[in-house]
């Protein structure tokens, strides 16, 4: 990837933070922690990626992305609007009664949300059928879904994983962020996944490793994916719960909690001053 591609990406991915961090304040609730590791992806894939059209919400010809791992709907929303799906005003209203952003995404309610989400693994199986859907059409779109590492410790994941090998879904694309953090701890202390890839592979996928936040190893998994043929394809990406905030990294305490008006200040400035270096 050209170093010029590589700026504009990371300068969009610290706006998606930003937007995070401008929601959860906002809300007074939320989950900053996964939303921030998974942001450099979701940044990717609407700004480099994936064939979607703003204007156009529901465009039949569309790629389609399942955040199977719901509560982190903030980092969506915030590619979201940044992409044009709507306004900016409205992750201020981030689960406020009535507003357009809840706490989980809304397929019926959001523009640009391919599936509501929200209880764990069921995402998963919904980008499965869609796969298939777009199989059985001959249709060109591809699939793509964010999974957890805490959510692959539901059972319903690897049943949709079984599917997803047996019949060839080679449009399907699932990215697992590895941030090993969930909200009672680390993964391998509450129920542990590990190993995540020797686990995919067994269920028949095509397996690529990488660091979450290099645009460049994101850039090499997801052109391998589309070309690799007969088999779906598993991202596993290391990330940093919290990325991009240095009180927030690495802290399970971010899982579930919203910055206080000290915190938001703290976070903004620093997001804001990262922006800079890449749009200076």
């Amino acid at each position: 990837m050209e170093a010029s591609e590589k700026k504009r990406l990371a300068a969009m991915a610290t706006k998606v933070r930003m937007e995070v961090i401008e929601g959860t304040f906002h809300a007074k609730s939320g989950h900053p922690g996964g939303s921030l590791s998974a942001a450099d992806t979701l940044t990717y894939l609407y700004f480099h990626e994936m064939n979607v059209d703003p204007q156009n919400p529901r465009w039949e010809g569309r790629d389609r992305l399942v955040l199977s791992k719901g509560h982190c709907a903030p980092a969506l929303y915030g590619a979201l609007a940044l992409k044009g799906f709507f306004p900016l005003e409205e992750i201020q209203k981030l689960r406020h009664a009535g507003a357009m952003l809840q706490g989980h995404p809304d397929m019926k309610g959001t523009p640009g949300v391919d599936m509501s989400t929200g209880s764990l693994g069921q995402g998963i199986s919904a980008a499965v059928g869609m796969a298939l859907a777009a199989k059985l059409d001959n249709a060109p779109w591809r699939t793509y879904a964010i999974l957890g590492d805490g959510e692959i410790e539901e059972g319903q994941v690897w049943e949709a994983a079984m599917f997803a090998a047996a019949k060839n879904l080679d449009n399907l694309c699932i990215v697992v962020d590895n941030n090993n953090l969930q909200i009672d701890g680390s993964i391998d202390q509450v129920n542990s996944p590990y190993p995540i890839p020797e686990k995919f592979e067994a269920f028949g996928f095509n397996v690529i490793t990488i660091d979450g936040h290099d645009f460049d190893q994101i850039d090499a998994a997801f052109q391998a994916a589309k070309a690799c043929k007969g088999k779906p394809t598993a991202i596993i990406q290391k990330s940093v719960k919290g990325k991009g905030v240095s009180f927030m990294e690495n802290q399970v305490s971010w899982h579930g909690s919203a910055p206080n008006q000290e915190q938001y200040e703290t976070a903004m400035a620093e997001l804001k001053a990262t922006l800079a270096l890449y749009e200076g």
